[in-house]
């Protein structure tokens, strides 16, 4: 039908403007999404993603970490291979190794870290929170409204319980001079 041809048309259009230009893009038919194909493109960053795209690849580049938050928007992803890339697993990974978790274990299983040393050559999922290192900021911003939160309920809690044994203390002393007076 006219109507077919005409949807199957913009889709197409759509997707093709889409489509990153440093990668090659396929149709997998309407309403199914994209296959991006990034791979062996000599990329150092993730370009921008259409968020239909189903499968990714960006296997064999230059990239060695993902920005926090990049990957987010690819909702229904469904294959993404990401190995054979120099990765850098200081702390700034592990955006990539947990949404790697969330996402495809598989494609977490392919990736191997290529600096820094202690590290080189060691599969990304088997790294732990030691041998990521310790950023400056790991923890998000609401992360630190609530550990400032604890910490006052905290310090509250130990002022009072001063306070109650000060007082104990003091009531004791009170009733040993109350009976001493009789």
């Amino acid at each position: 039908t006219v109507m077919g041809f005409t949807m199957s048309l913009l889709f197409h259009m759509t997707a093709t403007e889409a489509c990153p230009p440093s990668c090659s893009c396929k149709s997998l038919g309407e309403m199914k999404g994209l296959q991006i194909d990034c791979s062996s493109r000599k990329l150092t960053e993730v370009p921008a993603l259409p968020v239909d795209t189903k499968r990714l690849y960006l296997q064999n580049n230059s990239l060695t970490s993902i920005p926090a938050g990049a990957l987010d928007s690819l909702r229904s992803l469904e294959e993404v291979k990401i190995f054979d890339n120099p990765w850098n697993c200081d702390c700034r990974i592990l955006y990539l190794k947990l949404w790697l978790e969330d996402v495809s274990a598989p494609s977490l299983a392919n990736i191997r870290c290529a600096t820094p040393a202690p590290v080189r050559m060691k599969p990304l999922r088997q790294l732990s929170g030691n041998e990521l290192g310790i950023c400056k900021r790991l923890l998000p911003i609401k992360c630190l409204e609530f550990f400032w939160r604890d910490l006052i309920l905290i310090a509250g809690a130990i002022i009072t319980l001063i306070l109650v044994a000060w007082a104990l203390k003091f009531s004791k002393k009170l009733v040993c001079q109350i009976n001493l007076s009789r």
